[in-house]
């Protein structure tokens, strides 16, 4: 594929930490492609870089092949920018935000086309004080749809919304996709990184440290199904090996998440260590192995914060 967005050895670095460290990216034309990880992880320093909104400390940059230090205004043309938090005058309604946004650039689309297609027609003479969050959210990316871009930025779009807002976002993403458009996606929700995108780069301490698409990460944890349980007391981690097609375990908060071949094979393998060994499981429960999973496996820790 051609690269929309390139970036080679992206470094930002400040006095207490190094947010970005040596990233490199690349996004093909009509890929939806997923930086996932924890807050701070370095995915909003990152997207801001690509952007043009922030500025790198080293490394190479190229968006749709063109530079930011020579081609700002084309790119800017191009691209469509969703950020994290989008504060819209309040006072202004709907129609007239969509408006103003259209009026930025030399092409674009039809603000009532737009409006019907994210669901805001009947909020059209509404000011945007007063509609909801995930009314607003969908409003900030029609925003950055307005221009028409080749390629749209997404961070973290979906914080905070209640699941039917972050569904009709999913949609709406998942209809620009169709038509051709490149996406980059931030996320710290690993079913939107599975269900939207067509590969993930996994990044934390501002390093990347796994690159594929869901299916290809999920493999990488060698086992299809993941236990999680907590005893009491608790059980070192050398007891599980005996059991049949045990690929490994990870510390989870209080117990532990193993990873398996079988549950039919390794559950009652499991409780019969438990039960030999006369200590009380307090829960026990079981799933398909998630990016989540691999992300804990990779790092020790939880994919979102708590």
């Amino acid at each position: 594929m051609e690269a929309a967005i390139l970036c080679k050895d992206l470094k930002k670095h400040y006095p207490d930490v190094k947010a970005v460290d040596g990233i490199d990216l690349e996004v093909g034309r009509g890929e939806c492609f997923g930086l996932l990880g924890p807050n701070g992880a370095g995915k909003t320093t990152t997207i801001e870089i690509l952007e043009g909104l922030n500025t790198a400390d080293g490394g190479e940059v190229r968006i749709l092949g063109l530079n930011w230090a020579d081609s700002e205004r084309d790119i800017r043309e191009r691209i469509g920018v969703s950020l994290q938090e989008t504060q819209l005058s309040e006072k202004v309604t709907v129609y007239e935000t969509l408006r103003l946004f259209r009026s930025f650039y030399r092409r674009g689309r039809d603000p009532e086309e737009l409006l019907r297609g994210l669901s805001l027609d009947e909020k059209r003479n509404a000011r945007v004080g007063k509609l909801s969050g995930g009314q607003k959210q969908r409003l900030a990316v029609a925003c950055a749809l307005v221009g028409e871009p080749e390629i749209l930025f997404l961070d973290e779009p979906t914080t905070g919304l209640d699941p039917q807002s972050r569904l009709q976002l999913w949609e709406v993403v998942t209809g620009y996709r169709e038509r051709g458009g490149t996406i980059l996606l931030t996320t710290h929700y690993m079913e939107e990184a599975e269900r939207l995108c067509d590969r993930i780069a996994i990044i934390d301490h501002g390093k990347r440290i796994a690159l594929g698409t869901p299916k290809e990460l999920i493999a990488k944890l060698d086992a299809p199904h993941v236990i999680e349980l907590i005893t009491e007391p608790a059980l070192d981690e050398e007891v599980f090996s005996s059991i049949s097609g045990f690929h490994g375990a990870t510390r989870r908060g209080e117990g532990w998440q193993l990873r398996v071949d079988s549950l039919a094979v390794s559950v009652p393998q499991l409780i019969g260590i438990v039960d030999g060994r006369g200590v009380r499981l307090e829960t026990l429960s079981t799933h398909a192995a998630t990016l989540e999973d691999l992300f804990v496996a990779l790092t020790g820790r939880e994919l979102r914060d708590a």
